[in-house]
């Protein structure tokens, strides 16, 4: 059976009895994701990129709200208010340059391929351009050139549609990809910020965030580690943060 619904920005086509769903390019984002198309089902390998934004990653939420910002949101900060402090967590979804604003690097894990495998299955689709939606036979040899390089890895053809739906976006209006902002408080000793603990790890951070501890004293920097799993709750989440 092969149907295929256009509505708006998004098509849906069925192929032998496979969900795959399609997104057309973007050639213009705003911050703080540059990127010429979602992925894959539109696939685009367009070359053209906006110009990197200043790096700010939208304004803080007000404390001690963080939780999940899901879809279509330029708030990608969170703050924790502790008494005297606030920790601030912002950032942490750049892309790699070559992946044009793409989580590759969710995508990969989540599928459990090294993001290299990943990025040789993208680079075998076509894009279906600016002014339409696939074709059928555009959406079948596009999920064709994916299945070729991942199906070796073990990954199936159910399991290549949930991880594209799950991570599935549009950055016209800077939305971005599913995650859940991290959070932390400071641990203080004699006025002193010795530690951070994560009060929530996240999910979907595609880069390491900044973070921030503001106090009476002044304000101290720390580093997030990022870990990357097959579990979309944990793919991409913070496992410590460690003062600098």
């Amino acid at each position: 059976m092969k149907k295929v619904v256009i509505a708006g920005m998004l098509a849906t086509v069925m192929v032998g009895g496979g969900l795959v769903a399609l997104i057309h390019s973007n050639e213009t984002a705003a911050a703080p994701i540059a990127m010429d198309s979602p992925w894959p089902g539109d696939v685009s390998k367009s070359s053209k990129q906006p110009p990197q934004q200043d790096g700010k990653c939208g304004s803080a939420n007000p404390a001690p709200k963080a939780g999940n910002a899901g879809n279509n949101t330029s708030t990608n900060t969170s703050e924790t208010v502790q008494g005297a402090y606030t920790v601030l967590i912002s950032g942490g979804f750049e892309t790699d340059p070559q992946d044009h604003g793409r989580p590759v690097v969710l995508i990969a894990s989540a599928l459990g391929v090294p993001t290299e495998v990943f990025r040789k299955a993208f680079s075998g689709v076509t894009p279906a351009g600016l002014d339409r939606g696939p074709t059928v036979e555009e959406a079948q040899s596009n999920k064709a050139a994916l299945m070729k390089v991942l199906s070796p890895y073990g990954i199936t053809n159910d399991r290549l549609d949930e991880v594209s739906n799950y991570y599935r976006y549009n950055g016209k209006n800077g939305g971005i990809w599913k995650r859940t902002l991290a959070t932390a408080t400071p641990i203080i000793k004699d006025g002193v910020v010795t530690g951070v603990t994560v009060t929530n790890p996240g999910s979907g951070y595609s880069s390491t965030p900044t973070v921030t501890i503001k106090g009476p004293n002044g304000i101290v920097t720390a580093k997030a580690t990022v870990v990357f799993t097959k579990d979309f709750k944990t793919n991409g989440s913070i496992s410590s943060i460690t003062l600098k």
